[in-house]
């Protein structure tokens, strides 16, 4: 189902520091990819500092200044970085073309063979996915999904997969990397919530350990989007082991400010774009 992976930290002249997968793009002059951190932003306060979600509370000329910083790092203009509506859906979109960020379409994940088009998913310990295959001719088809305990269960990962194969990427040539998201050690849930899961297979069960408290579990999230990426038929899923909620340096975590309770919580940006 995965494969051994490594990761590479790229820290631009901009500051703004992303992670990348290896072996995720066999040609890297044709895919940028990348996971982005925290770090390199202009935001303060609990959005610091490279706060790309519009919708936090943030100021949105910091965000506008955010989201900015990142096109210039991936390579397209500010307008062509395009993000999503999300709603924990199964929803995928095949995009072409670029949409006012007041005006972004419900959805949790995106595909598309346009150059220039950037596919950026934004998370708070949900697991970013982005997707990479080629065509016939062998031109590129890129994917970006938001892949939360709702999504990933109601399906958004094969939805992903299904569009870049309608978009003549062929399967065989799809490869996945899950980003940062919040570990098995780190996301306590409740018993209806394993329950939920092993209801769906049997085989769920292996993403839950059980935890300290009495009819708690920890959920292995990760773990389930590369089953779910691999049941598409994707053979290569390539995981980055690290913790947002743990990490509080490098990533923003919904849970850890809700434990705090914290005013408002910032979100990373993750993107893949067909140079």
């Amino acid at each position: 189902m995965t494969q051994p992976s490594q990761t590479k930290l790229s820290q631009p002249d901009s500051e703004a520091i992303y992670y990348q997968q290896t072996d995720f793009v066999p040609d890297v002059l044709s895919v940028f990819h990348g996971f982005f951190s925290r770090r390199g932003g202009v935001s303060k306060d609990v959005y610091a500092s490279l706060n790309c979600g519009s919708g936090s509370d943030d100021a949105p000329e910091k965000v506008k200044a955010n989201r900015k910083i990142v096109s210039e790092v991936v390579g397209c203009g500010a307008d062509q970085l395009l993000s999503l509506h999300q709603i924990h859906s199964a929803d995928c979109l095949y995009v072409d073309t670029s949409w006012n960020a007041d005006n972004s379409p419900q959805a949790d994940a995106a595909v598309t063979d346009k150059a220039g088009v950037a596919l950026g998913i934004l998370t708070a310990d949900c697991a970013p996915v982005l997707f990479n295959g080629v065509k016939s001719d062998g031109s590129p088809v890129v994917g970006a999904a938001h892949a939360g305990w709702g999504g990933a269960f109601k399906g958004v990962l094969g939805a992903t997969v299904k569009m870049m194969v309608e978009k003549g990427a062929q399967l065989e040539s799809i490869r996945a990397a899950i980003g940062p998201c919040i570990s098995q050690v780190s996301y306590e849930v409740g018993e209806e919530y394993y329950k939920k899961f092993v209801e769906q297979a049997d085989e769920n069960e292996r993403f839950f350990k059980d935890s300290k408290r009495p009819g708690h579990f920890m959920f292995d999230l990760s773990g389930y989007c590369a089953l779910r990426v691999a049941q598409a038929g994707v053979k290569t899923v390539l995981i980055k082991d690290l913790d947002t909620y743990f990490n509080e340096e490098d990533f923003f975590s919904y849970r850890r400010a809700t434990h705090r309770q914290e005013k408002d919580y910032g979100r990373q940006i993750s993107v893949v774009m067909i140079k």
